[in-house]
């Protein structure tokens, strides 16, 4: 075919190209694939308010614990399948104590548990947990996923900033059991409630969570805050709502009942938040802030009163001024005194009065004392906060998302498709958001609090798109133990620690994770909660167990974040240079939350084990399986070290054999006792590692980093503690 036949047809391929693609379009539209924002209407399940629902009637009248299992129970015999049996004590222990607080048991709380006979032994030992201070630690680092939480900037010049503070807020928080509603408008507004305290005020460090990159837009500031505000609608949108708000920031949403002109009205309300810094002493040192303050204000109150006493003496003090002291005074003071005292202004009378106090003793030793003081208080830390700026922004549609082409204007406003704002006095403001969030009629709020929650101890949520609430979402397993769950976390007050306990104690919690082949054929997925699941911690909560056992792990609670070991040549390609200079003394042997996350370059132990790049907001971590995960855990610096503090232990013990150091040893790591094959298989191993030591100390020295006494036998047990470390039982939670 020559050249101009082909310009000729090319036409009229495009038109048919075109045509088809209309017809396609059309066709995928009426089954709902490009079903337009209005297509999606309120009728959708999420969309309505979660209902007061009645408990289902099941057969199986002896196995629920608590209203959950009625829900869960009667799912499975509706599918004629029954529930698994209890886990063992042992397992359900050690399950406890991981999911509530992040850390396994000692063997002591083990044989503790056992013993107690009484049929609520589990009960009040998850009262126990949920006092403990570990739980605050443990649930506040699931809150940080979703927080986009990292102690810097992020962008390429990733800078550092103290957003610890916030941190520390988030795990008061959940100790204290603050009612999530009041939770939820601290972190979005707590800059705007009456009477605001600093804590309120370190609360909105929520919303400076996000990635900062000052050279977005090629270094120009507004650019940077306007994608900071991109960041904060997307976030509140997957945080409390569950729905890809995102998706209309360049159109309407394809899906979902949102327009790009709704998008920009909920943008309008964080447009009017101004970045700042408040200075606050850090919480190590708060104690000591407050007691000098306390001395400064009382000193204060003593030279008002000593100035009230002694002011009368200014008159005389003036009178007997002579020429050489005037001479020495301010300039200031030098021409108020030339003026008549009864026709002075108010700032001659002030400038007298100093130059009068600046030369009398007692006020002077008073001055000195409060001087003295304020040198002494404890350094501030600059904690990122918002304010409500005084005069709002004008907010306008970025046409296609494009902040270059700014549109329609638009005023502060919620989504049609969702009950509106009530009493609101004006414009619509952040309060008002948080406040229309934790309505107790608001359909979505609750019910992805719970449902995250929930994915929490069994590895997926109730309904399993946990960041889509929306049409394209997945609809929820248990829709009525949904709504029973939000319900109950409403009415009870938004009482977190109540729903964990009403979960945890349930007998679908405590079923064992053992596979069944029924289950494997009728519910593959485990959509019906016949069994629990098998998960492998977290890597902070990996890092935590290991140096549990090993006895070196700090019990210290916040503070500036830390820098345990990690391999060299990690900081070496940043842009902006900083040096990671590893943490001394306990700081060294911190829980995993509070590692120094560099956004840029993050510790490698923790993007190894699939802790997210705090870009955006992470509502459910993926657990990988590579290689690099089992060489990290033989030979990372933290293990090794943590296999050498496991050895001392053990070897510590005395007049005891081997076989009983192996099994402390082996409790201490899965908190039960080993079996005789796993005895004897690492009887074995002590014994080679013996010999080969024993042939050559040299080579004992050198395995555990420098001299040691009895150090082949350190060095033997060390190898066998490493060994057990890496057990895949010691990081999976069962």
């Amino acid at each position: 075919m020559n050249s101009s036949c082909f310009f000729q047809l090319r036409p009229l391929g495009f038109r048919f190209l075109t045509v088809l693609l209309v017809l396609v379009h059309t066709a995928m539209a009426t089954v709902g694939v490009f079903a337009g924002p209005r297509d999606a209407s309120s009728e959708w399940w999420s969309f309505r308010a979660p209902r007061r629902v009645a408990l289902p009637a099941v057969l199986g009248a002896d196995w629920p614990r608590n209203p959950i299992d009625r829900f869960v129970l009667a799912r499975l015999e509706a599918e004629r399948i029954g529930p698994s049996s209890p886990a063992p004590p042992r397992t359900l222990v050690r399950r406890a104590f991981l999911d509530l607080t992040g850390l396994p048991p000692t063997p002591r709380e083990v044989d503790a548990f056992l013993a107690d006979t009484q049929p609520d032994a589990f009960e009040r030992l998850v009262d126990s947990l949920l006092d403990s201070p570990r739980h605050g630690e443990r649930w506040a680092r699931h809150w940080l996923d979703v927080a986009r939480y990292a102690d810097s900037q992020g962008g390429e010049v990733d800078l550092p900033r103290e957003m610890w503070v916030y941190r520390d807020w988030v795990i008061d928080a959940f100790n204290r059991d603050m009612p999530a509603d009041e939770f939820i408008t601290g972190q979005l507004a707590g800059d705007l409630l009456p009477e605001a305290t600093d804590q309120h005020h370190i609360a909105t460090g929520f919303l400076r969570c996000g990635v900062y990159d000052k050279l977005k837009g090629n270094g120009d500031n507004e650019v940077a805050r306007l994608e900071t505000v991109f960041d904060r609608v997307n976030t509140t949108g997957s945080v409390f709502l569950g729905m890809t708000l995102a998706c209309a920031q360049c159109h309407d949403h394809k899906y979902d009942p949102i327009s790009i002109e709704e998008y920009y009205r909920l943008y309008a309300i964080f447009n009017d938040v101004d970045d700042v810094h408040l200075g606050l002493p850090s919480k190590a040192h708060l104690a000591r802030y407050k007691a000098v303050r306390q001395q400064i204000e009382a000193l204060r109150k003593e030279r008002s009163e000593y100035e009230k006493k002694n002011k009368g003496e200014a008159g005389r003090w003036e009178t007997n001024l002579s020429p050489e002291e005037r001479v020495k005074l301010s300039p200031e003071a030098q021409a108020a005194l030339l003026v008549g005292r009864e026709i002075r202004d108010e700032e001659q009378r002030r400038a007298v009065m100093a130059a009068f106090w600046n030369q009398d003793p007692g006020h002077l030793q008073r001055g000195e004392l409060i001087a003295r003081l304020e040198d002494d208080e404890p350094e501030r830390v600059l904690a990122p906060v918002t304010y409500q700026r005084a005069t709002p922004r004008t907010t306008r549609v970025f046409e296609r998302g494009d902040i270059h082409s700014p549109g329609k204007e638009v005023d502060p406003a919620v989504p049609a498709v969702f009950a509106q704002p009530s009493g609101l006095g004006g414009r619509m403001t952040r309060l008002d958001l948080a406040r229309w969030l934790v309505r107790p009629d608001h359909p979505l709020t609750a019910r992805v609090l719970v449902n995250r929650i929930w994915q929490r101890y069994f590895g997926q949520g109730l309904v399993r798109t946990e960041n889509d609430f929306g049409t394209r979402g997945s609809r929820p397993t248990h829709p009525e133990l949904l709504d029973y769950l939000a319900r109950r976390l409403v009415d009870g007050g938004w009482s977190l620690k109540r729903l964990h306990r009403e979960i945890v104690t349930s007998a679908t919690y405590r079923q064992s994770s053992r596979v069944r082949d029924d289950l494997v054929k009728a519910d593959s997925e485990n959509l019906l909660l016949g069994r629990q699941e098998r998960l492998r911690l977290e890597a902070e909560s990996i890092r935590d167990v290991v140096l549990a056992a090993s006895g070196l792990l700090s019990t210290k609670i916040g503070g500036p974040s830390v820098f345990p070991p990690q391999p060299g040549g990690i900081m070496s390609g940043r842009a902006t240079p900083f040096q990671w200079a590893v943490s001394d003394g306990e700081d060294r042997y911190r829980r995993g939350m509070y590692t120094h996350f560099w956004r840029l370059t993050p510790h490698p132990f923790l993007r190894t084990f699939d802790a997210p790049e705090s870009m955006t907001s992470c509502t459910r971590r993926y657990r990988s399986n590579t290689p690099l995960q089992a060489l990290t855990l033989l030979n990372g610096p933290s293990f090794v070290e943590a296999a050498e503090g496991l050895a001392r232990r053990v070897v510590a013990l005395a007049e005891s054999g081997d076989s009983s150091r192996i099994r402390f040893a082996f409790e201490i790591c899965v908190a039960r006792p080993p079996r005789e094959e796993e005895v004897r298989l690492l009887a074995e191993l002590l014994a080679e590692r013996r010999k080969e030591f024993r042939s050559s100390p040299e080579l004992a020295r050198k395995f555990l980093g420098g001299a040691a006494v009895d150090v082949v036998e350190r060095a033997s047990w060390t190898a066998v503690c490493r060994a057990l470390l890496n057990l895949d039982e010691v990081i999976t939670r069962g």
